[in-house]
């Protein structure tokens, strides 16, 4: 005799089939199933998500279960979840280190010529300066190098970097250069770059000029830059390069090599 009631009370029928959820992210193509409009998923908020088909035509629909299909499939769309945020850069480029404390200060030193060369890499490099302890010292031209290398007395804990303007072959700066490294070939480098002045390791299109001006030999680089750009003086034209650099984007390539050089050089410890 069959069952009265058509099926057992106590049965739990056919398994109910599961739908996938898909992150509705913009490589998903999906066919809403009850208009049949098929597209490339372009935008997707909390509650509704927009595709646009082959003709780029733009439709929005509700992000309801099950309302989508994909290769056939139902499927439930779901907005993504948001992406990691990206790791903060410095102006140099490097990765910030969260909750800096300034390291003690390393007994190593970074120099350069001057107040408008120490400005620059403090501008571009001073987060990386403070997480590896290293001070820059302007030592005020070049001239004075050999002195301030001896009172310094390098050494193994002690390297000494220095940043040179003008550092071209045949230069005198080339030949001072030479010859500290000479004395100190281990614990000391003096790298540089081509340029007179470190206003000129600035890009120009920062600064809001076409080029920098040709200054004659035997002028003042600086005031011949301010007589050709119209500048009054030089602290006025300093003050503009200065602001107009807020990332290594804004330096030329060799005064860049030549810091990240340094820097790497005197934090070695022998």
């Amino acid at each position: 005799m069959g069952d009265p009631y058509g099926r057992d009370v106590l049965s739990r029928g056919p398994a109910k089939k599961i739908i996938r959820e898909v992150p509705a992210t913009d490589d998903v193509v999906a066919e809403d199933v009850a208009t049949g409009f098929c597209g490339l998923v372009v935008a997707c908020t909390n509650s509704a998500v927009t595709l646009e088909d082959r003709a780029g035509r733009r439709r929005m629909f509700p992000l309801e279960p099950a309302r989508f299909l994909i290769d056939g499939e139902p499927v439930t769309l779901v907005r993504p979840q948001s992406a990691p945020a990206a790791a903060a850069l410095s102006a140099s480029g490097s990765r910030t280190v969260a909750g800096l404390r300034a390291r003690t200060a390393r007994a190593a030193r970074i120099w350069v010529e001057g107040i408008h060369d120490a400005a620059l890499v403090e501008r571009v490099w001073g987060h990386d300066l403070r997480v590896e302890g290293i001070v820059v010292e302007p030592i005020d031209g070049l001239d004075n190098l050999p002195d301030a290398v001896a009172d310094f007395r390098p050494g193994a804990q002690r390297r000494l970097g220095v940043l040179a303007d003008h550092l071209v072959a045949g230069s005198k700066e080339s030949r001072i250069a030479a010859g500290v490294v000479a004395q100190h070939p281990d614990h000391v480098l003096v790298t540089g770059h081509p340029y007179i002045d470190i206003w000129q390791a600035v890009r120009p299109e920062a600064v809001g000029i076409r080029a920098w001006p040709n200054v004659p030999r035997g002028q003042d680089w600086k005031t011949g830059v301010c007589r050709a750009l119209g500048i009054s003086d030089t602290r006025t034209m300093w003050g503009r390069v200065n602001g107009a650099v807020s990332s290594y984007k804004d330096l030329a390539t060799p005064l860049i090599t030549a810091v990240e050089t340094l820097i790497d050089f005197v934090t070695v410890t022998d």
